[in-house]
């Protein structure tokens, strides 16, 4: 990859996060009580070409396909509600050993896996055995929200890498499409993170694509998630498009509809003219009256989400993470070395 444009998207990072940054709530050394071990610039020193090379790589697969953005963020957040962030989610299934990428969440579902490989690769070959798979996922996922138009931060690292994962609870733990909000609030709370976290984190549906069994339920029970003031237009546009085939689990809808490759708050615009696409969105605002609020003024103020949404990802960043002598660096994410 070119390493002089690598560079000036670092430098574009680096210029972001010094704007963004809020000293009063984050320190070099934990975010609240959790992930106390995790800091700020592990790799400086011990390998100081990784984040040029991780967004160099990001950007490169943004380009050839702008949905890999909203794929790449999504595998940091499948990883992270599975027994913290591990890199548990990269793991491919062997003849001993059954991982997560076949639980009913991910199965034929998470893309981007190969990307996750050549940037692997690539830190290899410069800084072997350095920078861990979870960190890889972490640092990605906040490129592809910067290069998408969203808000940076600056990612603590220090994350090992599992020896294991658990197919049973990416099953349970990773919330459903269809899911009420008392069931995302539960979701969220038992990995420790809050209500407004959640609807703050539900702002990454402003890019990606889902398939129409995820959203089905939308016109097949519209009053279900779309309350007495559901939007019957846009619930007859989907079951048109599903309609059009037979084969649900490979038509894909925008999540949203109005700038689908670009990471802003028009997501939370789209909910309350009734146009979220999950049955798990469009619930926030007609099931739950301070999830309806949060809504309402994230759809009134793209920094306030900007800002919240930053901060619920430093803390869903260091849910769990194996440090110290936990786990390893991994020398093929795919598989424990």
């Amino acid at each position: 990859m070119a390493m002089g444009l690598a560079i000036c998207f670092l430098m574009l990072i680096e210029f972001v996060i010094a704007l963004a940054k809020t000293p009063t709530t984050l320190n070099t050394t934990c975010v609240g009580d959790i992930g106390v071990l995790l800091q700020f610039g592990v790799y400086q020193e011990s390998c100081p070409e990784a984040e040029p090379i991780i967004i160099s790589w990001v950007q490169s697969a943004i380009s050839e396909e702008p949905r890999m953005a909203a794929s790449l963020l999504r595998l940091h957040f499948h990883d992270c509600f599975v027994n913290g962030c591990d890199a548990s989610v990269l793991l491919d299934d062997t003849e001993n050993f059954v991982g997560e990428k076949t639980a009913p969440p991910n199965l034929n579902s998470l893309r981007g896996f190969e990307v996750i490989d050549a940037i692997k690769a690539d830190l290899e070959s410069v800084c072997p055995e350095t920078v861990s798979c979870a960190d890889i996922l972490a640092i990605v996922a906040r490129d592809s929200v910067l290069l998408s138009g969203g808000p940076g931060w600056e990612v603590q690292m220090g994350r090992r890498d599992s020896l294991t994962a658990s197919k049973a609870a990416a099953t349970n733990n990773i919330p459903a499409p269809n899911s009420s909000v008392a069931t995302l609030v539960a979701n969220f709370q038992n990995v420790g993170l809050t209500q407004n976290d959640m609807v703050a984190l539900s702002g990454a549906h402003t890019m990606g694509k889902a398939r129409c069994s995820t959203f089905s339920s939308r016109f097949q029970s519209p009053s279900n998630s779309g309350g007495p003031d559901v939007n019957m237009d846009f619930v007859q546009s989907l079951q048109q498009l599903c309609s059009e085939t037979a084969d649900s689990t490979t038509t894909v809808a925008h999540l949203d509809l109005v700038t689908p490759a670009t990471f802003d708050n028009q997501y939370y615009v789209n909910l309350l003219s009734g146009e979220g696409l999950l049955p798990s969105d469009q619930v926030l605002v007609v099931q739950d009256d301070r999830t309806r609020e949060i809504v309402e003024s994230y759809a009134e103020d793209p920094l306030l989400f900007f800002e919240d949404f930053k901060n619920s990802m430093l803390k869903m960043g260091a849910l769990g993470p194996l440090t110290g002598d936990s786990g390893e660096i991994r020398v093929n994410c795919r598989a424990v070395n």
